[in-house]
């Protein structure tokens, strides 16, 4: 039951819930935190890995003011399967804070280790990608269904929106989604063009697909060779996860005592004035 993250530079890996993860973030300019956010969790039964991606409009103290929100609010779902809470959550913090201008792109996942089911929601944001070991083949990430009113699912924060639509995809080990931020597609080239979501995936698929934990430092490089260093004039994060096998075996007597330990120690914590609420899994089980 952690969570691990920020919206820091970071240049990490972490493994959770079936799932291996690799974390690459560089806040524009000499700022120490910038306006991504990225967030890892892993449930107490070692089952639901969350993944969050978010670009939020703005810079400094604002900006980390809502990395702590949004911490928060994994931590309050992190035994979620559902994430459609989650993500209503998050959207009506961004719609509270509208006045103030503030927004965010995300891209939020949840992978659950028993099935090896991703579900995947864009609010936004620019498309992930996924690679196949099976045929070693990349592809964007995306689906063509629509929310009933008929508007794709936009940025948090801009309307109320009482549902964003999600959708399903099994994933095997060795399995590969790349995630990121606009910076990668609004990288220029010499000639002045934009790279683009073609131009990155052509530059993802010219990399040979070898070790996933040099991936991403080999991703920034061709960029960097091809449009220069800091060409996006923005902070530039990178999200890479693969499933790992590891989830589908049943917790040990050990994790599971663990597990109980910390949903006490939640517990007591949440009594004191201000606490955050305690994470409680949802009463019935979800259907994966």
């Amino acid at each position: 039951m952690e969570v691990w993250g920020g919206n820091q530079a970071a240049d990490d890996w972490v493994a959770v819930a079936g799932l291996d993860a690799w974390v690459y973030s560089k806040p524009f300019g000499e700022s120490r935190g910038g306006g991504d956010v990225y967030y890892v969790s892993s449930c107490a039964t070692g089952r639901i890995a969350r993944l969050l991606l978010a670009d939020v409009s703005g810079h400094g103290e604002a900006v980390q003011d809502v990395a702590v929100g949004l911490r928060g609010i994994m931590r309050r779902y992190v035994n979620h399967a559902d994430q459609g809470q989650f993500i209503r959550s998050m959207n009506e913090q961004f719609a509270s804070m509208a006045q103030n201008g503030n927004f965010a792109t995300a891209v939020v996942s949840t992978f659950f280790a028993p099935t090896g089911r991703l579900s995947l929601c864009n609010a936004g944001h620019p498309i992930p990608m996924l690679y196949r070991a099976k045929t070693r083949r990349w592809s964007f990430l995306d689906t063509d269904a629509r929310p009933p009113e008929g508007l794709v699912n936009l940025p948090l924060g801009i309307v109320d929106l009482s549902d964003y639509q999600t959708f399903d995809v099994p994933l095997d080990p060795g399995d590969l989604v790349l995630c990121y931020t606009d910076s990668l597609v609004e990288a220029r080239a010499s000639s002045g063009e934009l790279l683009g979501h073609e131009g990155l995936m052509r530059i993802v698929k010219s990399l040979e697909m070898t070790d996933p934990a040099t991936f991403i430092s080999r991703l920034v490089s061709a960029i960097v060779a091809e449009c220069g260093e800091g060409a996006g004039g923005d902070d530039t994060t990178v999200l890479l996860f693969s499933p790992n096998g590891h989830g589908r075996r049943r917790p040990t007597l050990r994790t599971q005592a663990i597990a109980l330990g910390k949903m006490i120690a939640a517990i007591a914590k949440s009594v004191r004035p201000g606490a955050e609420p305690v994470p409680w899994p949802p009463l019935l089980p979800a259907r994966k």
